[in-house]
């Protein structure tokens, strides 16, 4: 299967345009992020959305909380690398004054606008403009009378009649540039409320998990619940909501995509092994290391770090280029082709030099300027020196297995 091929399905929709930026309808499923900037700072805004669109993020969410910030938006939109939706909360003239500044989409949460004609209004203007909005239905600010009419607590079908609800009101003034989310910080909680919103309109859906929380943990919660809907052809733009660097948010939502392989390989796919006792090196470490030499850079590669050169090349032998440690050496493989050996303390520059190398001229170029022969013997040297040194058995699990025979033939 090529990159950015999936078998996943795909839940058919209608589509909007974010600016320039296809959601739904078959496009490619997008990430989103949002700033954690005063926008009233527009240098400072700037400086977050391009280091938020170098991760990965295709659209951009900022606060207009305030004129200051609405103005801060009529600074920064132009500027932008990617389209900005403006984040608005309780005060419909806020909406207002961003769409005079220029955003290529609202985020409005009917928990909090609730007059009908401020609702309507927006509608309007949007519909004038060619502006889209996301109906961003959020559990933490469901409207107090479907908590109650619910049993007083938030529900699936809470969130999907706030949804709707806000739907009548554009429907009203024949609106429906809408895309819609129903976020949740329960992982089943959310995942139930976006399959029966997906039953339920034909509008695409903007995936997250809302105060996921910091990582590991956010990005566990967050990934449960996206790929989980993802896997069943739901959700047509995604966010991660992590209290850490949004930053982290776009580069997680990119990676979450590429492994579904829902978007094409942007940068490095880094696989390692778990490590074992015949581990020539710190491979968590090591691992660790190549992900910071890589960085963002966009190669779109497999990239192998493996402990030792006894299985390394052969159980990494899929990964376009990878590195194995041994004798105190590195054995770098390409294709499974040993192709080069380098010092142990040079084998994260060697890989990302040889990952650029292979990037702009290809594999047959890169194999084709070295003595692959020669690398090969002085890995099968490597090789039988440790295996000598450490045995095959090096976990030891055949003496265990001879102990669990012997315990089981006692006739005690």
């Amino acid at each position: 299967m090529e990159l950015g091929e999936s078998s996943l399905p795909r839940r058919v929709t209608r589509q909007v345009m974010v600016g320039s930026v296809p959601v739904g309808g078959g496009a490619p499923i997008t990430v989103q992020s949002m700033t954690i900037t005063k926008t009233a700072d527009v240098e400072g805004t700037l400086q977050q959305i391009y280091a938020l669109a170098a991760a990965g993020a295709d659209i951009v969410r900022c606060t207009c909380n305030e004129i200051e910030a609405a103005e801060g938006l009529a600074r920064i939109v132009p500027r932008s690398p990617v389209p900005i939706v403006a984040d608005i909360h309780h005060q419909y003239r806020m909406a207002l004054a961003a769409l005079e500044a220029g955003v290529h989409c609202l985020r409005l949460n009917p928990g909090n606008i609730r007059k009908p004609d401020h609702i309507k209004a927006v509608a309007q203007e949007c519909k004038d403009r060619g502006i889209p909005i996301r109906i961003g239905v959020n559990g933490g600010s469901l409207d107090p009378a479907l908590y109650a009419k619910y049993g007083g607590k938030v529900t699936p079908e809470a969130m999907v009649e706030s949804a709707e609800m806000e739907l009548a009101h554009f429907h009203e003034v024949d609106f429906d540039d809408v895309k819609i989310s129903v976020k949740a910080s329960s992982v089943p909680l959310m995942i139930e409320a976006y399959r029966l919103l997906a039953d339920t309109v034909d509008h695409p859906l903007h995936l997250g998990v809302t105060e996921a929380g910091p990582p590991p943990a956010g990005l566990l919660k967050a990934t449960a619940g996206m790929a989980t809907l993802l896997a069943e052809g739901i959700g047509d733009t995604i966010r991660y909501s992590l209290t850490a660097d949004p930053v982290e948010e776009a580069r997680a939502g990119r990676q979450l995509l590429e492994i579904l392989g829902l978007r094409e390989r942007k940068n490095i796919d880094l696989i390692a092994c778990p490590s074992c006792g015949r581990a020539e090196i710190d491979v968590i470490g090591v691992a660790k290391q190549a992900m910071e030499a890589f960085g963002d850079r966009e190669i779109p590669l497999q990239v192998a770090v493996m402990g030792c050169v006894v299985n390394g090349p052969g159980e990494a032998r899929d990964a376009d280029i990878g590195i194995a440690a041994g004798n105190k050496r590195g054995h770098l493989f390409v294709k499974g082709r040993n192709v080069a050996v380098v010092p142990e303390d040079a084998m994260v520059s060697t890989l990302v030099e040889w990952a650029e190398f292979i990037h702009e001229h290809g594999v047959d170029a890169a194999i084709a300027r070295v003595d692959t022969a020669k690398a090969a013997r002085e890995a099968e040297k490597d090789r039988a020196l440790l295996l000598a040194e450490k045995g095959d058995d090096v976990n030891h699990s055949e003496q265990r297995v001879e102990l669990i025979h012997k315990r089981g033939d006692d006739p005690r």
